[in-house]
């Protein structure tokens, strides 16, 4: 069978329809081809329990938090990194609402993931710049075809661990966030970061200031809260509170209010009012 005939028989997701999907294919009836699905969320979008048995998947989005579960993890990618699964491996991802999803499909695995059959893997940021660009109306297949080279080029298994982010080509705080979008709800402290980097706290703090013009504290409540909108709607209240870091749901519930104007429980009746 052509890869044309395997790619066509993607799932698509389940939960709220999406605003948008948009297909750029280059190279199908070749080995070496690329399909970019660019989905843009309404409400909660959600790529169920999948296994494609054709091909090998690659889950990125660029501004916003992805929930990811395969066999017994469960965690969370941010915008440095993606979910790499091969081909016949089940896994979920789940996006939040007004946020961009980049379905990535090949039958090629990239060298670098040769030994990884699912989990994290880096993007760079020619990889990040290439997925965007070749997912545009009107892009040649053979400049394509050769994008999709430098792309694969650029994923790397995500180390588990800050001790070198030179070695990512990353700084410090940039290091320090790719590892907490793991898992929101790590209570690790600055001064515990630093000292893992072998930096001083003012050195790790002026590094969020000069990346993300703000501090680790602000960064970090806005991870956790964008990590909780993927949540909620599948999870309890009391549950994503939790999940995500804080001491107590009214803990939660005031911080989620006071950034997006609304209660956790308004929210979830949006999403779903919107889902009708």
């Amino acid at each position: 069978m052509s890869m044309r005939g395997h790619l066509m028989s993607i799932t698509g997701p389940s939960g709220t329809d999406p605003a948008r999907c948009d297909e750029y294919a280059y190279g199908l009836g070749d080995p070496a081809g690329i399909l970019v699905l660019r989905y843009r969320s309404a409400g909660a979008l959600e790529f169920g329990t999948s296994r494609q048995d054709f091909l090998h998947q690659l889950y990125w989005s660029p501004d916003g938090v992805l929930s990811t579960a395969y066999g017994r993890h469960s965690g969370f990618v941010g915008p440095q990194e993606a979910l790499w699964s091969e081909r016949a491996v089940a896994h979920e991802v789940r996006a939040a609402d007004r946020q961009t999803v980049y379905r990535i499909c090949l039958r090629q695995v990239p060298e670098a993931l040769a030994e990884l059959r699912i989990g994290p893997v880096t993007v760079g940021g020619e990889a990040a710049r290439l997925i965007e660009t070749i997912a545009s109306p009107g892009f040649g297949e053979s400049e394509a075809l050769i994008a999709r080279q430098r792309i694969l080029a650029d994923l790397h298994p995500s180390p588990e661990d800050v001790a070198d982010p030179r070695a990512l080509g990353l700084g410090h705080a940039l290091a320090v966030t790719r590892l907490m979008s793991h898992d929101p709800g790590d209570a690790t402290r600055l001064d515990e970061w630093a000292a893992r980097l072998h930096i001083s706290v003012k050195s790790l703090q002026r590094d969020f200031l000069r990346e993300f013009g703000t501090s680790y504290t602000r960064w970090r409540t806005g991870l956790r809260l964008r990590a909780a909108r993927v949540l909620l709607g599948s999870e309890p209240v009391a549950t994503v509170a939790r999940r995500v870091g804080y001491a107590s749901p009214s803990a939660f519930v005031v911080a989620f209010t006071k950034e997006y104007g609304q209660t956790p429980g308004r929210y979830v009746r949006a999403l779903r009012d919107d889902g009708r």
